[in-house]
This record gives C-alpha cells, structure tokens and sequence, in this order.
C-alpha cells in the first residue's frame, strides 16, 4: 500500500493558483488509479483474474508477477486455469497463491492449475468489506493530506504577494470542490465494489 501519491516533490514552490490545481488533481486521480488498482484484488464471489494481479511468483529467485510466467483464463464463473509457460514453474506457482490471502485452493495436473473460487461464506464477506473499508479509508486520507498540501501552497502564493486575498478564497474554494468530488469518486468506488462482495450468486 502506498501512503502518499505525490506529484510534486515536498516544498515544491508554485508560480500560480493554476500549477497548484493542475498539481493537486494530478495526483488525486493517482491516488483513485491506485484505489481502483487495490480494490480489484479483493475477491468478490466470481472468478476474475485481477485477483491475482498482486501475486509474485519465485521465479529462478526472482518475484514475477503470475501473468508473466502463465497464461490465465476464467473458463466458468467459478474457476480460473493458470497455464504456466515453463511446467518447472507449477509447484512455485502454486505455492504463491497458497500463501496469499486469497484463501484459494489450486489444484494441478501437472500441466494445468485448476483454481475453483468458491462462493463466499459470510464470514468471508464481512472480512472482506472490513479489508475494503480500510483500503477505501487509507485514499481517503491520502486525498485529504494532497488537499493539505494544496491549501499550504496557496497560503505560500499569498505570503509571497503572488495572489491577492480575494484570489486566495477562490482557490482555497477550488481546492476544496476537488477534493470533495475526489472523495465521492472514492465512496463511489468503494459501494460499487462492496456490493459485488455481499451478492449472492
């Protein structure tokens, strides 16, 4: 998990309210990239491949992600196959999913892995929207601090005589609006992804 989504290097000076705006929503559509990227690894109760998108397997000593070692394709609802190019990588492969918090059971016939996704158990569920949550809630902080950052460079702009008070409001006002709307967009995301995790197939 990355903590801070930074564009702009710590006491970056800005020359305008303009570069200060461009900067902030930079790196709050980042910081939504990043939170679309972790919430498509939580599992929901059908097979999808971004699951194990956070997956590394030792690769000759090397961690590799598994779409760079094998073919994946979901052939049912409740299954993933994992095709590895080089069969010498079955038992590592296997090994990497096993102890990932996926909580999953693959099963190999020497060629092929058979990876069955189970429907959830409530239990499951339940830790998976607390995991949720917490991923949602940690860019939410991470946009709050971008806003921070944003509202002490204006504060910076107006010091230096570079924006009058007037200019200061209206971009405090802006900084504020960006923010909100990047919240939505997160609240948004995290319901959406919610929902897939509490249907019952």
């Amino acid at each position: 998990m990355k903590t801070e989504h930074s564009a702009a290097p710590a006491g970056q000076s800005f020359n305008s309210v303009k570069e200060i705006e461009a900067g902030q929503k930079s790196r709050m559509e980042k910081a939504l990239t990043d939170l679309q990227h972790e919430m498509a690894s939580i599992r929901t109760g059908r097979a999808s491949l971004s699951i194990l998108d956070h997956i590394r397997v030792d690769y000759y000593g090397t961690p590799t992600p598994l779409n760079q070692v094998a073919t994946l394709h979901v052939p049912e609802p409740s299954m993933i196959t994992i095709q590895p190019w080089d069969v010498s990588q079955i038992g590592p492969i296997e090994k990497a999913i096993r102890v990932s918090d996926l909580g999953l059971n693959p099963a190999n016939d020497g060629k092929l892995i058979r990876l069955p996704i189970p429907p959830l158990t409530e239990e499951r569920r339940k830790e998976l929207v607390k995991r949720l949550h917490a991923v949602a809630e940690h860019h939410r902080v991470a946009v709050r601090n971008i806003r921070r950052d944003a509202n002490e460079a204006v504060k910076k702009l107006l010091k230096d005589k570079k924006i009058t008070e007037d200019e200061e409001k209206r971009a405090l006002d802006e900084v504020q609006k960006l923010t909100d709307g990047y919240m939505q967009k997160i609240d948004q995301a995290a319901r959406t992804k919610e929902k897939e995790i509490l249907e019952i197939k």
